[in-house]
């Protein structure tokens, strides 16, 4: 009888990113949330990595795309077929017989969404082929993920920065307590790098070669040692390409406005939290979450901003996968303990 049924999945559907999770078999695949279709056949030509590759590197007749913006869909079909995808690519091949009820799916979403966009959500994984599709805030799931003890009567603060929207959340008793969700998070501060090398250089760079800055100059405070590499680009003036230095410094400039609303958003929701978790706060500190937390010394930031403790999660990129796994695991307990789920 088990054969009749699909494994059931966690995924943590981010902007930049979609993580899934397999019911005691733990994270099978992480991929780039990025679809690539032929316009002509509307047939989907790739997803994940190898249609992220060919982001700024297609002919006319196909289109790569990123489905989801601020963490929300923004194209219903196109993650609709990404859903699908992935969630036939973890199921088991090889059964004496196909199964013939999909499987129970759980997706992670901002806490700020709205009705509609969660309803989409939920229409989208079950047209995916899902049976059942729940869905769990993702800085419940974070901190679920980092192993943060949600359900006891304590203040738990969690600070996830993925690539659409950044959430702040102080949690006790299961539930969210005081929130923040902005949708300013990765995806900005790449956009942040590619704006200021235009203005200050008159160079236009792709998305990834901003990703890859970031990654390697990007800080939230100032370094001990500053840095600096080459980039390569289209000159505005000429249009042929060119190529120029650039240093850890004017990325930290260039940055900075996304990086102070992720920071403002922080102390907003401390100002808002109740005294007596506050005082947890203070006491346990926060955790950092998503990938936003492997921003260099961002955590220094925040700490010198709030005065708090705050640690990183050990594995930051994973925690709300993780996280929506734990829960799709013991999903009946859970749902009597959790009531903002």
């Amino acid at each position: 009888m088990l054969g009749l049924f699909g494994r059931d999945v966690a995924i943590d559907l981010g902007t930049a990113n979609t993580l899934v999770f397999v019911k005691r078999h733990g994270i099978v695949l992480s991929e780039p949330s990025v679809v690539a279709i032929d316009t002509k056949t509307d047939r989907v030509v790739a997803v994940g990595s190898t249609a992220k590759r060919m982001l700024g590197r297609t002919p006319e007749n196909i289109v790569a795309m990123r489905p989801l913006k601020d963490g929300v869909i923004a194209d219903f079909e196109v993650t609709e077929k990404m859903l699908r995808y992935f969630i036939h690519k973890v199921q088991p091949r090889r059964r004496p017989f196909r199964s013939l009820v999909g499987p129970r799916v759980v997706v992670c979403v901002p806490s700020g969404v709205t009705g509609v966009e969660l309803r989409a959500v939920k229409e989208a994984t079950e047209a995916a082929g899902a049976r059942q599709a729940f869905t769990i805030e993702e800085p419940l799931a974070a901190a679920i993920g980092a192993g943060m003890p949600v359900t006891e009567a304590q203040g738990n603060m969690i600070v996830d920065i993925g690539g659409g929207t950044s959430e702040v959340a102080v949690i006790s008793l299961g539930g969210i307590v005081t929130k923040s969700s902005i949708r300013i998070a990765g995806d900005d501060i790449d956009e942040a790098i590619t704006s200021y090398i235009q203005k200050e250089y008159k160079l236009t760079i792709g998305s990834q070669t901003a990703e890859q800055l970031k990654m390697e100059l990007g800080s939230a405070f100032p370094l001990e040692e500053e840095e600096s590499a080459e980039i390569r680009g289209r000159d505005l003036v000429t249009g042929l390409p060119k190529t120029v230095v650039i240093t850890s410094e004017e990325i930290r400039e260039a940055i900075s406005i996304p990086v102070d609303a992720i920071v403002t958003a922080v102390r907003d929701t401390l100002d808002r939290t109740p005294p007596e978790l506050a005082s947890d706060v203070v006491d346990q500190g926060m955790v950092l979450a998503g990938g936003g937390a492997l921003l260099r010394h961002l955590d220094e930031r925040i700490r010198r901003e709030t005065g708090i403790p705050v640690h990183i999660a050990d594995e930051p990129l994973m925690c709300v996968a993780i996280g929506s796994g734990r829960y799709l695991e013991e999903i009946d307990s859970y749902r009597g303990s959790l009531p903002s789920v």
